[in-house]
């Protein structure tokens, strides 16, 4: 039964029905959500380092292509080739952000997951003017930052930009990212601009673990000041206190009234 689940969910047209309603929810989870800005001026910091390579960490990550909000934000995002991945494609893509399939991670499995034609694809991308958007930590290692982005910013001499993006009420899962399903009708902030990373062409070894553990500083700043600004300073940590048997999921909704929520004004650009 398990096989035969697995396998409708690897169907085409199944995968791309469930990329386009994962879409079009997270623009109603965008467009209903009252966000701030932090620093208030954030764009006309970031604007003149573009292309940028934007990090945040996973399971936080639905709202980022909403960070585009004009035609000229031209960006690609890196998506691994697992299967789960192919909904995320499909939904980035619907919501206009182009996708690099492959793994960030430069560990034993980089070459076998695509790693390499990713890297290169990100190197190309960066010079021909786009963003790229990447995690910065590599799967089951949540909040640590791997070495990948910050190869990725010596090789292709842009800068990296921390930035994250929270929500007041959300849905986080009990596994090792502790992934954040955002939710309609609350507020939002998105933090950036803290502190570009420049990573000198010449970076030696010591040099570049230096600046992994900044960039896994800034970004942990960023998620702080981002749940902070929303009222819930003690969600910027990952999920706790779930034992495994009390079920895959938390519920988390502010102690807010009903009437506070609000219909943002914002478009898309």
């Amino acid at each position: 039964m398990k096989k035969l689940f697995r396998n409708v969910l690897r169907g085409g047209w199944v995968q791309r029905a469930v990329g386009f309603l994962a879409a079009e929810y997270l623009r109603l989870v965008w467009l209903t959500n009252r966000f701030s800005f932090d620093p208030a001026n954030v764009y006309e910091i970031v604007e003149p380092e573009q292309p940028a390579i934007f990090a945040f960490w996973h399971g936080q990550h639905f709202l980022t292509p909403f960070i585009k909000t004009k035609e000229s934000h031209r960006a690609k995002v890196l998506i691994s080739r697992h299967r789960d991945g192919e909904f995320n494609a499909i939904a980035a893509e619907r919501l206009g952000i182009g996708t690099i399939r492959g793994s960030g991670d430069h560990g034993g499995a980089f070459h076998r997951k695509g790693g390499v034609g990713a890297f290169r694809e990100m190197v190309q991308a960066l010079k021909e003017g786009y963003n790229v958007a990447s995690t910065a930590d590599v799967p089951k290692r949540a909040r640590v930052a791997g070495m990948g982005i910050i190869m990725l910013a010596r090789e292709s001499g842009r800068p990296i930009m921390p930035f994250a993006m929270a929500t007041n009420r959300f849905i986080r899962l009990n596994n090792w990212d502790s992934t954040t399903i955002n939710l309609p009708f609350g507020r939002g902030a998105l933090v950036g601009g803290i502190a570009p990373i420049v990573v000198p062409p010449d970076a030696d070894a010591e040099t570049m673990e230096r600046l992994r553990l900044e960039l896994e500083a800034y970004l942990n700043e960023a998620t702080r000041r981002a749940y902070e600004q929303v009222g819930r300073p003690e969600a910027s940590l990952p999920a706790k206190g779930l034992a495994p048997e009390t079920g895959l999921l938390e519920k988390s909704f502010p102690q807010k009234s009903l009437s506070e929520k609000s219909l943002s004004e914002k478009s898309l650009g």
